[in-house]
């Protein structure tokens, strides 16, 4: 019990708008048009769902769903009852999901049926099974009155078919975990970062203020989601903040140029949040197509780009082509994310992701934590409210990362007179593929489980699409015979298809230092 102690649940964005707001269009997809009333609703539904369940205060609820309602609906749902939600990769394999599983001690995970190319539920149900202590998997199922391709569990249908409608929301704690998310080390096995409601809250709060100050206008607005929301900006920069500010939300399920410039036009489209490699894709479709780019963006207000540096040359062109104008922001799972931004209300300055938030202090620091003149090259350092509460059950990680009360991002930056930072480099070995973090530590653990393999490094080389792409390096046991392309068919059925290495290759030695470390440096200045 809270005992009169201030609460705090991010779910009450939800019931607030299906309070004040119940008719307004919340959720659009494809054809279906969920309001705030249906969609608070729903929560309710599969928070009694979960309650009846056993799920108490504080216990771990697993997420995997692409960008359907189903994400939103079970997301709030599990906050609702006071549990912390894990959203979880859809790329993941079965080893992967049994990892999260266990690691995040879930009682519980919601999973979409799938699709013949993404198996989603056995994935989900073959790491499921690994597990002891995570008891009830529930399917998510188009049809409602499917079947779960699971006799001994219930789908999501099922699961709340006759419970009420109205739920009375947990009274959380600001500083109790709202959500587990998942991020590597550039060392180790992935790590949660638990993240406050307070955390969250804050974010969507500041996303709020940012945007206002752009339109000025408090009518309700639409976004569209293209960036998957398992991942940190989709779910709060977007989702989160969206509902927060009474918007309407249109999801798509995969990003495409063709289906995502028509939903620009067909849903008149105000807020958008894309990686580097989606403007670039979206300007290649219209200059091959030879469209008039501008038709599309007579409704956008806000582009904001994240996840990897935007490349100049990528936004000017675009702000050429479309007449919109693209804000960069910089974070990571750990600052819930955002932690620096290009003001709306001030010139952006291409190459730099602006400057840091309100509430939100960024240092640029040498290797003994000194801060550095402007305009040196340091660590980028974080303080503030977003910052994550630690990493689950991770105390000496949680201690190296929050070093003199600060979050060290391992990411270098510049940061001039004017407090704007620009990210130089990154942690060295982690890799940008495609906006999305690959740490090549995670990837080797699995490589060298392979019966052929004695050695293994992984690095990124250049990609002229994806920024970079994954490759690895492997020196096999003596005597064994295999090719390449048989490691990287491995690698496939072994590790999410958005991370596996699209190279291999097999090599006699690999470099290594006096330390008995593998220079991966060497590898990569020979490729270049």
């Amino acid at each position: 019990m809270n005992h009169g102690a201030t609460t705090l649940n991010l779910s009450s964005i939800i019931d607030q708008h299906a309070f004040l707001n119940p008719n307004k269009d919340a959720v659009v997809f494809c054809e279906t048009v969920f309001s705030y009333k249906k969609i608070n609703s729903l929560a309710n539904q599969v928070a009694n769902a979960l309650v009846e369940m056993g799920i108490k205060h504080g216990d771990k609820v697993g997420l995997a769903s692409p960008n359907l309602p189903f994400f939103p609906i079970v997301y709030y749902g599990i906050l609702k009852a006071g549990a912390t939600v894990v959203p979880l990769n859809i790329l993941s394999k079965s080893r992967e999901f049994a990892y999260y599983l266990n690691d995040s001690d879930a009682k519980a995970i919601f999973v979409f049926e799938g699709t013949e190319e993404l198996p989603l539920a056995k994935n989900a149900k073959d790491g499921f099974d690994q597990v002891e202590n995570c008891e009830h998997l529930i399917v998510m199922t188009i049809d409602s009155n499917a079947k779960s391709p699971f006799p001994e569990h219930k789908t999501f249908h099922q699961s709340i078919a006759n419970q009420p409608e109205t739920f009375e929301t947990y009274p959380t704690l600001p500083d109790d975990t709202a959500a587990i998310l998942y991020t590597s080390g550039t060392t180790g096995t992935p790590k949660g970062a638990e993240l406050t409601h307070l955390n969250l809250f804050l974010n969507c709060v500041t996303m709020r203020d940012l945007h206002f100050s752009a339109q000025r206008t408090y009518e309700q607005k639409s976004c569209l989601i293209t960036l998957p929301l398992f991942h940190t900006t989709g779910q709060t920069c977007q989702m989160s903040t969206n509902f927060y500010m009474g918007n309407r939300l249109v999801l798509l399920p995969r990003f495409e140029p063709k289906t995502t410039l028509e939903a620009f036009v067909n849903e008149k489209i105000n807020f958008w949040v894309g990686v580097p490699t989606m403007y670039w894709a979206l300007l290649k479709y219209v200059s091959e197509n030879k469209i008039d780019a501008k038709q599309f963006s007579e409704n956008l207000e806000v582009c904001t780009s994240g996840g990897a540096p935007m490349p100049v040359e990528v936004m000017l062109e675009f702000e050429k082509v479309f007449g919109a104008r693209i804000f960069e922001g910089y974070g990571l799972s750990e600052t819930s994310p955002l932690a620096a931004f290009n003001h709306f209300e001030k010139a952006s300055k291409p190459g730099k992701v602006g400057q840091s938030l309100m509430g939100v202090d960024i240092k640029i620091v040498d290797e003994n934590d000194v801060e550095l003149p402007r305009g040196e090259r340091g660590e980028v350092i974080i303080r503030g409210h977003n910052v994550m509460k630690g990493y689950y059950k991770r105390p000496e990680a949680t201690i190296e990362a929050m070093k003199n009360g600060w979050f060290h991002s391992g990411d270098i930056g510049i940061m001039d007179e004017e407090g704007y930072v620009q990210i130089v480099d990154r942690t060295k070995d982690m890799i940008l593929r495609g906006g999305y973090n690959v740490y090549p530590r995670e990837l080797e653990e699995v490589i060298i489980t392979h019966e052929a393999v004695s050695l293994v490094a992984v690095i990124g080389v250049p990609d002229e699409r994806l920024g970079e792409e994954v490759k690895a390096y492997i020196v096999l046991k003596q005597g064994v015979t295999i090719t390449e392309e048989e490691i990287v068919a491995w690698c496939r059925e072994q590790i999410a298809s958005n991370k596996y290495p699209r190279f291999a290759e097999i090599c006699d030695s690999l470099p290594i230092g006096a330390t008995g470390k593998i220079l991966k440096r060497e590898l990569r200045e020979v490729k270049k």
